[in-house]
C-alpha cells in the first residue's frame, strides 16, 4: 500500500513539475499520465518518474515525460480516430493516447521491449510487429502517424499510410548527445514528400532502425 501511496504521489509530481510547465495544456494528456503506472513500462529499477530518458539497452530509450506528453498533445490537438505509433517500445505513448480514447496502433520491432505492460494498460492498442521504416498499412489509413524517437527524415512509405488530411508527428534530427537538438514537426503529405511544420525544439535520442548508412568520403 505504501508503494501504491508513493508512485500515485510520483505521478502527479511528474503531470504538475515536468508535464505542465512544459507547454501541456491538454487535459486528456495530463489525466492520462497521472492514472498510467510508467513505472511498468520501464525496466525494473528504473527512475520512471525522473525528468530524463529511460535506457533501454541497444540504442532504445524510453523518452522522458515532457517529451513523451507534448508529443501526445500534437497527435491530440487534430482530434484523429486512429493512429499508428512507431517505434512503440512498451508503449507508454500508445496507452497515453489510448486512454485518451484513440483507437491506436503499436508498432515495435524489437520484443525484448515487451514488459507485459501494454497489454494490460492499453487493452484496446492493436500491438502489431514488423520494420519500422516500413510503417504498417494493413492498419491504415490513419489520421496521424507518430514516430517514437527521433529520425533524420520521414519515411516517404508513411505518406500512402495518411488518410486525407492526415499528419506525420516526429522528431527530425541528425545527431544526438550533447549539444544536438531536434525538431518536433507536424507534417501532412505533398505530392512525393512532406510539408513540415515546426512545433517545437527538443533533445534528440535517434531510432537506430532510422540511421543513415555511413557515406564512404574520397
Amino acid at each position: 500500500m505504501a508503494d501504491q501511496i508513493s508512485q500515485n504521489i510520483a505521478r502527479d509530481h511528474m503531470a504538475d513539475s515536468q508535464v505542465r510547465p512544459n507547454h501541456v495544456h491538454d487535459m486528456r494528456v495530463i489525466e492520462a499520465m497521472r492514472a498510467l503506472p510508467r513505472e511498468a513500462f520501464a525496466p525494473p529499477g528504473s527512475f520512471a518518474y525522473a525528468d530524463a530518458d529511460i535506457p533501454l539497452g541497444q540504442g532504445r530509450y524510453l523518452a522522458n515525460p515532457s517529451l513523451t506528453a507534448r508529443l501526445a498533445q500534437a497527435v491530440l490537438e487534430a482530434n484523429p480516430a486512429h493512429v499508428l505509433v512507431v517505434g512503440a517500445g512498451a508503449g507508454y505513448l500508445a496507452a497515453v493516447l489510448d486512454a485518451a480514447g484513440v483507437a491506436v496502433v503499436a508498432l515495435e520491432d524489437d520484443a525484448r521491449l515487451n514488459t507485459g505492460a501494454l497489454a494490460q494498460y492499453g487493452r484496446n492498442v492493436q500491438a502489431a510487429a514488423g520494420p519500422l521504416p516500413a510503417g504498417w498499412p494493413a492498419g491504415g489509413p490513419y489520421d496521424a502517424i507518430v514516430i517514437e524517437g527521433a529520425v533524420p527524415e520521414i519515411p516517404g512509405a508513411y505518406a500512402g499510410q495518411l488518410a486525407p488530411g492526415g499528419r506525420v508527428i516526429a522528431v527530425l534530427a541528425e545527431a544526438e548527445g550533447p549539444g544536438a537538438v531536434g525538431r518536433a514537426v507536424a507534417a501532412q503529405a505533398v505530392g512525393n514528400g512532406f510539408a513540415e511544420t515546426e512545433l517545437f525544439d527538443c533533445t534528440p535520442r535517434l531510432l537506430p532502425q532510422f540511421r543513415r548508412a555511413p557515406a564512404f568520403a574520397f
